[in-house]
């Protein structure tokens, strides 16, 4: 899904990195509020992953999707996706990127 980086290598990085995605699109895209630790646990991904992909959210070219946080105390937030009903989800940005392949 067109991720990037200095120590990005497509080959070893990019299954890996689709399926956090997908896997987080899955959870958030209810529009609940949940905390980093609580995506973490509902996907088995780490919450710097977590963090990461929720950005990732924000990004044009992964749907331009609005994500909302609130700070609960001592530095913790939830996090709550609002998807953007004129950008691409995830998955279709998967399918899609296969079709152009």
């Amino acid at each position: 899904m067109r991720f990037s980086g200095s120590d990005y290598d497509h080959t070893r990085d990019a299954d890996r990195l689709d399926g956090q995605l997908l896997r987080i699109w899955s959870v958030m895209a209810s529009g609940e509020w949940k905390t980093l630790a609580e995506i973490s646990a509902l996907t088995g991904d780490p919450p710097a992953s977590v963090s990461a992909q929720l950005r990732h959210l924000r990004k044009e070219r992964f749907g331009s999707h609005q994500v909302q946080k609130i700070h609960l105390g001592r530095g913790l937030y939830r996090y709550r996706v609002v998807p953007n009903p004129q950008g691409l989800s995830p998955p279709e940005l998967k399918q899609l990127e296969a079709l152009l392949a």
